[in-house]
């Protein structure tokens, strides 16, 4: 598996691969969660092209397996959404990806939300040492959990506590 940079908005055929596959991903969560209004789900090849994510991508020689879209600011960054092809499930990819951001973020903190219903998603933001902070309901009976992994620093000072939520 091979991790890269990828440009949805500058590569017209790497963004309808990825819309392809956010749409599938998204669609496998919406069964979890049993409900279908996840904004990604429905996200248009243009509107996709349109967000300001930084991306990367996980293949495996030419096949597309997985994607991370994030954002960054001084303080640290905020996971927007992961996306891994439904066969690669439990592979490797989205702990691959999750792990390289993380290093991207050069030991400061990253926030994340996933379906409060989305066992597998929880379990893996568990797995590398985000804490749940809260729930919200985005929409009328739709519910995230958000997560937080601390700055290096804050680890290092044992400070646990959390800034707001997205």
């Amino acid at each position: 598996m091979i991790l890269r940079a990828v440009q949805p908005a500058a590569d017209a055929a790497v963004a309808a691969r990825l819309l392809r596959l956010q749409h599938d991903a998204y669609a496998v969560e919406a069964a979890l969660i049993g409900d279908d209004r996840i904004p990604p789900l429905h996200e248009d090849l243009e509107a996709l092209r349109a967000t300001s994510l930084r991306w990367f991508a996980a293949f495996d020689g030419d096949e597309l397996l997985g994607a991370l879209g994030w954002t960054e600011d001084d303080t640290g960054v905020d996971i927007d959404r992961l996306v891994v092809a439904v066969h690669a499930h439990r592979r490797g990819a989205g702990t691959r990806l999750v792990r390289e951001v993380l290093l991207q973020a050069g030991g400061r903190s990253a926030t994340v939300s996933t379906g409060r219903d989305n066992g597998p998603a929880r379990a893996l933001y568990e797995q590398l040492l985000f804490t749940r902070v809260g729930d919200r309901e985005v929409l009328p009976g739709l519910w995230v959990v958000d997560y937080r992994r601390p700055s290096a620093t804050s680890q290092d000072s044992g400070d646990s506590s959390a800034s707001g939520q997205k």
